[in-house]
């Protein structure tokens, strides 16, 4: 008896379905794509739960006729291809007739339709594959798809779903490439009864641009339309200024549907070059226009991946058309004065190399409050005569420094420790009962010192002093002090080179900084200290970006930020740790969501890490940077003084060290 068996035919939809369907987002894709080949002016896309429970996409296309709607949920059914030569010209986003008998398959679906031609629409519904209801129905002209309980009859796809939020943002970011792709188009999203999305549909797409992603990101936009050899090229790109720290939001699309392409986005970022800061990315929104018989789309089951005849062609029309785009409207950075007056007004300092300078401090009071800011000095010559000054003069010791002594001296403390001294010593007789007249203290009679016992002598032992009868902060330690450091110099603003325990030691300031900054960070995890923004920063996100960050609002809260959904895929900062500049908010904030979007761990203890890791870097002194003597030996005893700092948070050394026995022998002095 053979081994080999026929699937039946609902397991063999079921495997087909997965092809496709892989989370509610795809189903908004295919079924809004079909509603885009419908014809349709304004689509309407409605989602509870995160599409899990409900999808309703409703569009005001050509429909389906009545006879045809059976038809439309069999496998392979399409009204796009005819014959083999028509994949040659597709101009449609859909075209194999896999889409609604895939989620047919796996879901509950009931659709209304009608065409402009018929008097009455028609309502079907399909339960895991099978017909339940065909009748007709009364309906305006157009479709509208309802899609219930999503994998219902796949327990084991079903516990592969994210969280609704996930789910949700992955439908939005699908909202937004269609609306991006096809701004003739009103699009209007609902997401759990709340209107989060509206386009107008005027053909216009900065107008989308400006609905989707905000003001500020429309306004570093720059218009650009170019031809190269039937290959066209238009839409916006960003100036050189508003480049992100990522490249999430870099957008391609090819006749209307959106692609992933290395070769655009490399073109892209060449023609770049020279105009953009290293580790910024440009964003953009380009639609390419090439004829259907020199691409293939039949690549992938998603349809983003597509082979070109001549990719050449391509790329080097998008270089030219981003190279004419920053030619023609980029313009010179403006500065806006507004802008510098609000971050030229005082704020709690961030960083400090240099500690323990007493120049900073205020002289604090017992009571603990900062002791109030003397009043100016009057004129030398009103305060103090000339008479007086020359006295001053003449009574100061040669070796001294002559001061200005005003009328508050400070007074003679030995005097009058001597003083108290010699009433002390004739209070008292030799045996300690006789008091002088002038000391006597005196109590019902009695001496208030008359019941005291004589002192006795002992002999001298010899006592360590302890740690409490030390003046200042000095305390007993068995440690060895550190080796005196001589600071050599800084080679290319970026390398400090350093004399100590007899080798020379080279230390790149920026890793070493970035090190100390990181650690410091660590020890006061439990209690990191933040500051909060004069005002708050506010930041647009890509949906993948911005469901991470929406995931992990507990991790940024425990390393210093303070971060509130602000809605449409964007945040805003309230608060950051302290020793971050304020203006590195948002690169921040963008490359820690970039690098927890690539993380494939849920470790709360990494996540942390890597938000530290980001934070640290950014806040550290750069290389070039110009510091002073002060600042770079006190950076060079921290990591010196230091065993544990030996390598940055990315794993790069700190310091290299080269001993005289070695530096010698370079120099053939030893053999």
């Amino acid at each position: 008896m053979g081994r080999i068996n026929v699937l039946p035919k609902h397991i063999a939809e079921l495997i087909a379905a997965g092809e496709v369907v892989e989370r509610p987002a795809s189903v908004v894709k295919e079924l809004a794509e079909n509603s885009i080949d419908a014809g349709a002016t304004a689509v309407t896309i409605e989602i509870r739960n995160g599409g899990i429970t409900y999808i309703r996409i409703t569009d005001n296309g050509c429909g389906i006729m009545h006879d045809d709607v059976p038809k439309a949920f069999l496998s392979h059914a399409t009204s796009k291809l005819k014959n083999a030569q028509d994949l040659n010209s597709i101009f449609t986003l859909g075209f194999r007739g896999e889409a609604l008998s895939s989620v047919a398959a796996v879901s509950r679906i009931e659709l209304f339709t009608k065409t402009a031609e018929e008097n009455d629409g028609t309502l079907y519904n399909i339960e895991g594959g099978e017909q339940t209801r065909f009748e007709t129905a009364g309906c305006p002209n157009g479709t509208t798809i309802v899609v219930r309980d999503l994998f219902y009859n796949t327990p084991a796809r079903m516990k592969f779903m994210k969280k609704d939020v996930s789910e949700a943002n992955a439908v939005a970011d699908v909202v937004d490439k269609l609306a991006l792709s096809h701004p003739e188009i009103s699009f209007l999203f609902i997401r759990d009864g709340k209107q989060t999305l509206i386009t107008p549909g005027d053909g216009k797409l900065i107008s989308v641009i400006y609905s989707i992603f905000g003001r500020v990101f429309a306004e570093g936009m720059l218009e650009t339309e170019y031809e190269l050899d039937g290959i066209g090229v238009s839409g916006f790109v960003c100036r050189p200024a508003s480049a992100r720290a990522t490249r999430s939001m870099q957008y391609f699309f090819l006749n209307g549907r959106f692609i992933r392409s290395r070769s655009c986005a490399a073109s892209m970022e060449n023609a770049y070059k020279n105009s953009i800061m290293v580790g910024k990315f440009p964003s953009c929104v380009l639609n390419i226009t090439v004829p259907p018989g020199n691409v293939d789309v039949n690549v992938h089951p998603a349809k983003t991946e597509v082979r070109f005849s001549d990719e050449r062609r391509v790329s080097s029309a998008v270089y030219y058309a981003v190279k004419n785009a920053l030619a023609e409207y980029d313009t010179r950075v403006q500065i806006d004065l507004a802008k510098v007056a609000q971050k030229a007004i005082p704020n709690a300092s961030q960083l400090y190399m240099v500690e323990d300078d007493t120049a900073r401090e205020k002289p604090v009071k017992s009571s603990g409050k900062a002791e109030a800011k003397p009043e100016p000095k009057k004129d030398f010559w009103q305060t103090m005569p000339s008479q007086k000054f020359r006295q001053n003069v003449l009574s100061s010791p040669p070796s001294g420094r002559v001061t200005h002594a005003a009328e508050n001296a400070e007074p003679d403390l030995i005097n009058e420790y001597k003083a108290k001294r010699t009433e002390r010593v004739a209070a008292f007789s030799d045996s300690g009962s006789v008091q002088s007249e002038k000391g006597a203290v005196k109590n019902g009679g009695k001496s208030a010192f008359a019941s005291m016992p004589a002192p006795q002598k002992k002999e001298p032992t010899e006592k360590r002093p302890e740690s409490d009868d030390l003046p200042g902060n000095v305390r007993i330690t068995d440690k060895k002090p550190p080796r005196p450091l001589r600071l050599l110099g800084e080679a290319f603003k970026t390398y400090i080179i350093c004399e100590y325990d007899g080798k020379v030691c080279i230390i790149d300031k920026h890793a070493a900084h970035e090190r100390v900054i990181f650690n410091r960070m660590k020890e006061k995890e439990k209690n990191c200290a933040s500051q909060t923004l004069l005002a708050p920063v506010t930041i647009t996100l890509s949906k993948a970006e911005y469901a991470v960050i929406l995931e992990n609002i507990q991790v940024f809260s425990e390393c210093g930020f303070l971060v509130e959904d602000f809605g449409n895929g964007s945040v805003i900062v309230r608060e950051c740790p302290m020793l971050l500049d304020a203006d590195d908010v948002e690169d921040v904030v963008l490359e820690i969501a970039s690098n927890l979007s690539l993380s494939k761990t849920n470790i709360q203890s990494e996540k942390i890490d890597r938000i530290y890791h980001t934070a640290a870097c950014k806040a550290a002194i750069k290389a070039g940077y110009k510091n002073s003597t002060a600042e770079l030996k006190a950076l060079a005893e921290r990591v010196l003084y230091n065993d544990d700092i030996r390598y940055c948070p990315h794993g790069r050394p700190v310091l290299v060290e080269m001993s005289q026995y070695e530096l010698e022998k370079q120099f053939g002095r030893i053999q």
